[in-house]
C-alpha cells in the first residue's frame, strides 16, 4: 500500500468513525424517542378504550357529579397501563386521583406541573431521584364526541412506571438501531475506499504517462544538443544521475530535486543558438567567439522560460557556469547567491567531464579527477557540495566508468521515478 492509499484509508476510516460516532447516538435518540411515543400512543388509546368501556361521560365533569365521575374514571385507569391516574375538569382543576402501590412510591418524586391547557395529547419522560424512569401523559377529554372540533371537557393525567424489562427492551431496540447506523457508516467508508483508490490509480496512470512523455522529450532535447556538441548524449544522463546522487546527500526532494534533474538534462539547451563554426571549432576561441559562446546561457534561459514545465530547469541553465568565488559567467554570482542546483551541477559536470573519454582526450583516473576538484574547492566549487560528494565519489566513479549509455539511463530512470512520482509505482492493467 503506497502512502496515498494509506492516507486515504486512514482519512476515510476517521470520517467513517466520526460519522458513526455522530449518527449512532442520533439514531439511538430518535429510536428511543419513537419507542417512548409508541408507548404513549398505546397508553392514550388504551385509556380512551377503558373510559368508553366504563361508559364514562365527559359531560359529567362539569356537573354536580363531577367528582364522582372523575373518581370512577381514575379508578378505571389506575392499575392497568397507569400507576397514577388523575382527572381534571375543563379549567384544569384536579377532580380525582387514583394510584397503585407503585404509584404511591413515586408520587412524591414527580415534579409539579402547570394546569393542563393543551388541546392535544402530550407526554413527559422523567428520570426520578431513585433512578426510576416514568412517562407522564396528558390527554384532553373531548365533550360528547371524540373529534378535533369538540370542546375540551377535562383532562386525564396518567403516570406509568417503566419496568426494568420494558426499559431494557426499549434500550435494546434503540441500541440496535444505533449499531446498524454505525455499521452502515463504516460499511459506506469501506465501499468508498476502493472507488477512491481506483480513481486515483487512473489519475496516477495518466500523470505517469504525461511524465514519461515529458522526460522523453527532455532527453531528446538534451541528446539533440549533445549531438551538435559532438557528444553522444550519455554525458547528460551521467551528469543528471551524479547530480541527483549529490542532491540526495544534501537532502533535496520534491520540486528542488526535480529542478536539478531537468536542469542537468537541459543545461546547454542554449547551444542550439550557437553557430556550428564556433560550437565545433577545434581550436581555441577568440574573444569575440568566446562572447558568442557565452551567450548560450542567456539563450538557454529564454528557451526554458517560455515553457512552463521546462522553467524548473532555469536555475541550472542560468548559473551552471558561475563559480563559488564569483569569477564565473554570465552574472559573476558568488557563494550562496548561486542557486544550490547550479552549485551541485557544477561539481557533477566537471567530474564527469574529467572522468569521461572524449574524442580529444582520454579519461582521467579517479584520483586525478578528485585532485582537480579538491584544488578548486572554495574557488570554483561550493565546499558544502564537495563535502556531500566526497563520500560517494568513488561509488559514482565506479558506476559511470563501467556503465554504457543503456545502464546509465536505467540508473537515472530509477531516480526519476523516485523523485517525480514519490512512492507511486504505476499499476499494470490486468
Amino acid at each position: 500500500m503506497n502512502s496515498f492509499n494509506r492516507r486515504t484509508a486512514i482519512q476515510i476510516a476517521i470520517v467513517s468513525i466520526l460519522l458513526a460516532a455522530v449518527a449512532s447516538p442520533a439514531a439511538w435518540f430518535v429510536a428511543h424517542q419513537n419507542a417512548e411515543r409508541s408507548t404513549v400512543s398505546l397508553a392514550v388509546e388504551e385509556s380512551r378504550r377503558l373510559l368508553q368501556l366504563h361508559h364514562f361521560d365527559t359531560d359529567a365533569l362539569s356537573g354536580l357529579d363531577a367528582n364522582k365521575q372523575a373518581r370512577k374514571a381514575a379508578n378505571a385507569l389506575a392499575g392497568g397501563l397507569f400507576d397514577i391516574a388523575e382527572i381534571y375538569d375543563g379549567d384544569g382543576q384536579k377532580l380525582a386521583i387514583a394510584m397503585t402501590d407503585a404509584g404511591r412510591l413515586i408520587e412524591a418524586q414527580l415534579p409539579p406541573h402547570a394546569r393542563p391547557a393543551k388541546a392535544s395529547a402530550f407526554f413527559e419522560s422523567l428520570k426520578l431521584n431513585d433512578k426510576r424512569w416514568v412517562l407522564r401523559v396528558f390527554v384532553p377529554l373531548k365533550a360528547g364526541v371524540d373529534s378535533d372540533s369538540a370542546p375540551i371537557a377535562g383532562y386525564f393525567e396518567g403516570v406509568r412506571v417503566i419496568s426494568d424489562w420494558q426499559y431494557e427492551q426499549m434500550f435494546g431496540s434503540a441500541l440496535t438501531a444505533a449499531l446498524m447506523v454505525g455499521f452502515a457508516s463504516l460499511m459506506c467508508g469501506a465501499v468508498i475506499y476502493p472507488v477512491v483508490v481506483r480513481l486515483n490509480a487512473e489519475n496516477e496512470r495518466k500523470t505517469y504517462e504525461i511524465l514519461t512523455s515529458h522526460i522523453s522529450m527532455m532527453e531528446a532535447l538534451g541528446r539533440a544538443i549533445a549531438k551538435r556538441d559532438s557528444d553522444t548524449g550519455a554525458h547528460n544522463l551521467r551528469v543528471a544521475w551524479t547530480a541527483t546522487r549529490i542532491g540526495e546527500c544534501l537532502g533535496l526532494q520534491g520540486k528542488p530535486m526535480q529542478s536539478l534533474i531537468i536542469g542537468s538534462f537541459l543545461h546547454d539547451v542554449g547551444k542550439v543558438g550557437i553557430p556550428d563554426a564556433i560550437l565545433r571549432k577545434p581550436a581555441s576561441l577568440n574573444a569575440e567567439e568566446s562572447e558568442i559562446m557565452h551567450s548560450h546561457v542567456a539563450q538557454g534561459e529564454d528557451i526554458v522560460s517560455d515553457i512552463d514545465w521546462l522553467n524548473e530547469a532555469r536555475d541550472v541553465v542560468a548559473a551552471h557556469h558561475e563559480k563559488w568565488d564569483g569569477s564565473g559567467y554570465p552574472r559573476k554570482l558568488a557563494g550562496e547567491t548561486i542557486p544550490l542546483a547550479a552549485r551541485i551541477f557544477a561539481v557533477a559536470d566537471v567530474f564527469d567531464a574529467l572522468c569521461s573519454r572524449r574524442p580529444y582526450k582520454e579519461p582521467m583516473s579517479f584520483e586525478d579527477a578528485m585532485g582537480i576538484l579538491e584544488a578548486e574547492t572554495g574557488s570554483h566549487f561550493d565546499p558544502r557540495v564537495m563535502a556531500a560528494f566526497r563520500p560517494i565519489a568513488r561509488d559514482v566513479f565506479n558506476c559511470v566508468s563501467k556503465a554504457n549509455e543503456k545502464d546509465v539511463r536505467r540508473l537515472l530512470e530509477e531516480r526519476i521515478r523516485t523523485h517525480f512520482t514519490s512512492d507511486f509505482q504505476p499499476q499494470q492493467r490486468g
